[in-house]
């Protein structure tokens, strides 16, 4: 049947309002999916990223901690002081300033400091007689203050006076690292690390192997760090040691605290601990152990006489400083006054570093 001109305008109006049909639809459905599916991949992502634990030196591997492009130490603070120990700090910090006046300096020091002479020369200026302090002549260990006046050779000396607190600085240090200022071969040390030690007055006391992990002390106290390590003050140092295959015997325990010959001479720990149970098949066991002194590789040194290989050594404590358990590998931590004058104390020391 033919349609006429007017039936033929409103097929093609019907044509032309006509939807493009299920095809488009499912396109455009389409479409909008993958977007939406993209973006929930994305805030899943985003999640999941939030939740997962960042690497830190602590889950590495002893294998893969040599990286000599590694960040610097991340400098933290382990304790929140509260009111009554912030007036504390602050007494202290105002008694470093007054601390000339309070607890005074060894004359032949205060003159070697001050660029006079080397301390032996000073001394010997000091015992003819050539020193005078506040118009008198000196004696040998005579203490001055600030308030002292002091001439050499009848010419008066400017002291300069040294910044009287002292520093203490803890670091959990990894393996992979050299305790030195500076390594012929480019390892990295642990002055790369810390920046803040770049500062020639700070000092480590002790070293620790490049294997070895741990705490290592810095100050800028030479008094504090000869209480620590001269043999005749014995400080302990503790470490945790992991061997390698058969645990220890009760006879070898006793050897090890009664002294074993080394090259360099005898050598003992003050304590040998299991610090935990295994079972017997286990290659692995660890034990806790105290000596009082230091030598080079003392800890291996000691076990490879059994022919034990230690396969992890960590320095836990040294004197009356611990290693605290949320400093983290790689982390370093600077005491305040408090925890300095703490230490001090307990080596008879004043807060600036001298004896009392």
């Amino acid at each position: 049947m033919k349609l006429n001109l007017k039936q033929r305008l409103q097929e093609m109006m019907k044509e032309s309002f006509k939807p493009k049909g299920a095809k488009v639809s499912r396109e455009k459905t389409e479409v909008k999916d993958l977007a939406t599916a993209s973006r929930e991949a994305k805030k899943t992502q985003e999640r999941q990223g939030k939740r997962r634990k960042p690497v830190t030196t602590e889950s590495r591997s002893f294998d893969n901690d040599v990286n000599p492009q590694r960040r610097n130490a991340k400098r933290v603070k382990l304790y929140r002081q509260n009111q009554q120990e912030k007036i504390t700090s602050q007494r202290i910090r105002d008694e470093r300033v007054e601390s000339k006046e309070v607890y005074g300096e060894r004359l032949g020091k205060a003159l070697a400091m001050s660029g006079v002479a080397s301390r032996r020369d000073c001394d010997a200026l000091i015992a003819s007689g050539k020193v005078l302090v506040n118009g008198k002549t000196a004696e040998l260990g005579q203490q001055i203050t600030q308030k002292d006046r002091v001439e050499v050779l009848g010419k008066p000396v400017r002291i300069k006076w040294q910044d009287r607190l002292a520093r203490i600085i803890i670091y959990h240090k990894p393996e992979g690292e050299l305790v030195s200022r500076d390594d012929p071969e480019g390892r990295q040390t642990v002055y790369d690390r810390i920046p803040l030690l770049n500062n020639r007055r700070f000092m480590a006391i002790g070293r620790l192997d490049y294997n070895t992990s741990g705490l290592l002390i810095f100050t800028t106290s030479g008094e504090l760090a000869n209480h620590f390590m001269h043999p005749r003050y014995e400080v302990e140092r503790e470490y945790a040691v992991r061997i390698y295959g058969d645990p220890l015997t009760n006879e070898q325990i006793s050897e090890l605290k009664s002294g074993i010959e080394l090259d360099d001479g005898k050598a003992k720990f003050k304590e040998v601990i299991k610090m935990e149970r295994q079972d017997s098949d286990a290659k692995n066991h660890w034990y806790k152990v105290v000596l009082l002194e230091g030598r080079n590789r003392e800890v291996r040194r000691m076990f490879q006489h059994f022919e034990l290989t230690v396969s992890r050594l960590i320095r836990t404590r040294f004197g009356v400083i611990d290693l605290p358990p949320r400093l983290k590998r790689g982390n370093y931590y600077e005491l305040n006054e408090i925890e300095v004058a703490r230490v001090m104390q307990a080596f008879e020391l004043t807060i600036a570093g001298t004896e009392k």
